[in-house]
C-alpha cells in the first residue's frame, strides 16, 4: 500500500497552551472593572502561551464592557476569541491598535483556524490571510507558531505549503454549537 499523502490526516496529541498565566488573569479579571479590566484584557492578548479566551469573554463583568467606553476592547477580545487577522483588519478602524506581540498572536490563531479546516495550506493562502509580504516573513511566523506549541507541522518549501500534523482547537461561539 502506498504511503498516505502528507496532508491527508492529522496526528492527535495534547498540547498545553494555557496554564498558570491564564488562571492568574482569570482571577484578576473577576474583580476588575472599567479601565482596569480593559488594561488586563490587553495584557492577556499579549501574554505568551495564552491562546484561549472564551472563559474570559464569558465573564459577566467582561461582557458589560460591550456597553461602555471600552466596547472596542471587548470587540477586540471577541476577535481574538473567535476571529482571524483578516477579521481584525476588516474592523481595524473601530478597534484598538495591536502591539507587535498581539499581531503575531492573532496571526498564530489565524493559522490555527486555517489548520482546523485543511491540513495542507498553500503559502499563497497563508500570505493573503496573514497580510504578509513575503515567504520569509511567513516561514518565520509559522516557526513562531510551532514554538508557541499551538501547531505541529512542517514547511514544504519545494511545494510552497504548510503541512499540518496537529493544531489546538479554537473557542466556539454558542450559536455554532448544534
Amino acid at each position: 500500500m502506498p504511503p498516505a499523502h502528507p496532508c491527508s490526516s492529522a496526528m492527535t496529541a495534547k498540547v498545553k497552551v494555557t496554564g498558570q498565566n491564564q488562571k492568574q488573569f482569570l482571577l484578576l479579571a473577576k474583580s476588575a472593572k472599567g479601565a482596569a479590566l480593559a488594561t488586563l484584557i490587553h495584557q492577556v492578548l499579549e501574554a505568551p502561551r495564552v491562546y484561549v479566551f472564551g472563559e474570559l469573554l464569558d465573564m459577566p463583568n467582561v461582557r458589560e464592557l460591550a456597553d461602555t467606553d471600552f466596547a472596542s476592547t471587548f470587540r477586540l477580545l471577541t476577535v481574538f476569541t473567535y476571529g482571524t487577522y483578516a477579521d481584525y483588519l476588516a474592523e481595524a478602524h473601530n478597534l484598538p491598535s495591536l502591539t507587535q506581540a498581539q499581531k503575531n498572536k492573532l496571526r498564530h490563531l489565524s493559522v490555527v483556524s486555517l489548520a482546523n479546516k485543511v491540513k495542507c495550506i498553500p503559502y499563497t493562502v497563508l500570505l493573503e490571510a496573514l497580510a504578509l509580504r513575503n515567504v520569509r516573513q511567513l516561514e518565520d511566523l509559522v516557526i513562531e507558531t510551532v514554538y508557541a506549541d499551538v501547531l505541529r507541522g512542517s514547511l514544504d518549501q519545494r511545494n510552497q505549503r504548510l503541512e499540518v500534523d496537529y493544531s489546538i482547537g479554537r473557542d466556539i461561539q454558542h450559536q455554532d454549537l448544534s
